[in-house]
């Protein structure tokens, strides 16, 4: 078990715009969205995933990638990264002005099939000339491997089956690898087995860690891996969204609970959480929908007391 001191300062990936809204079954407004984003920019967070350039087919609900985007400012000191499955929709993203983009790629074979309709080395091979042409472009490519701590379909994902994919995606020009558990089935002890494999092999700096919170375990695995030093997380205001590919799964651990946790820990992140807790309650009444930050009830029941 490879341990370090914890991180004096964590940087957070807001993921509630792109991978929490995709997965809301009613259909939100472009409005609604950019006001979502312009809310979250004011909390001081520095990275927030606004959008994806996905066909409309397979998510109607990024239609408007094109549309969120150019109500951004692309060139303040905020990261507003965007997905692109392929080529096309790197394009559109370049297009469009972006600035940082995604690739998303998974361990297991079977969900690779399902989300992105190939296997794992069909995903490689179109992802390379995809790195390729962003890196032309002076335009970052961030990878995300999907799927490492358990799969819907083929259970317990093999770290080492982790670590080959990250390390392609690494070769090809990703500056960071976000491990995401997609359903969120992570204990501690399986978090532990997977970064003691990818420690050894990759720099820690180049980790992040993407942990859906389906069985509550998210903010445990985070607690250990920051133990190994890892310092990006992404996460989801007030916990929104899920997997549409993924059956069961909840969404990604809520941003406000993970502040929370961090800066209990002393640990520095430039955002302020009270903002934040305001913003998850703003957008899980606007939506009607249940508020699963438990961080972001407990503040707002407060305030109203």
């Amino acid at each position: 078990m490879i341990m370090s001191r914890l991180p004096e300062r964590v940087r957070v990936v807001e993921v509630g715009p792109r991978d929490g809204l995709q997965n809301e079954s009613q259909q939100i407004s472009t409005e609604t969205k950019v006001e979502l984003i312009h809310r979250l920019a004011a909390t001081g967070l520095s990275d927030i995933e606004a959008t994806s350039f996905v066909s409309p087919k397979w998510v109607p609900q990024m239609a408007d990638a094109a549309q969120v985007l150019a109500q951004l400012d692309l060139n303040s000191n905020i990261n507003f990264p965007v997905l692109t499955p392929n080529m096309k929709g790197l394009e559109r993203a370049l297009e469009c002005g972006a600035r940082q983009v995604a690739v998303f790629g998974a361990a297991s074979e079977s969900f690779s099939q399902k989300n992105i309709n190939c296997s794992i080395e069909e995903s490689l091979e179109r992802f390379r000339p995809m790195v390729s042409h962003a890196l032309e472009n002076n335009v970052k490519v961030r990878g995300y491997v999907s799927c490492v701590l358990g799969c819907p379909y083929e259970g317990d994902i093999a770290p080492d089956q982790v670590l080959s994919v990250s390390n392609a995606l690494l070769e090809m020009g990703c500056y960071e690898i976000s491990l995401g558990d997609t359903i969120g089935v992570g204990t501690a002890a399986s978090t532990q087995r997977l970064l003691d494999v990818m420690c050894q092999a990759i720099s820690v700096k180049q980790l992040a860690g993407h942990f859906h919170n389906t069985y509550g375990q998210a903010l445990t695995n985070i607690y250990t891996a920051l133990g190994y030093g890892v310092a990006t997380f992404d996460a989801s205001v007030a916990g929104l969204g899920g997997c549409p590919y993924a059956p069961g799964a909840s969404g990604n651990v809520a941003t406000e609970d993970v502040l929370y946790l961090l800066h209990g820990l002393g640990i520095e992140t430039g955002i302020d959480l009270d903002k934040l807790a305001a913003v998850g309650h703003f957008i899980s009444t606007l939506l009607q929908r249940e508020n699963r930050s438990a961080v972001g009830n407990a503040m707002t029941s407060k305030q109203v007391e």
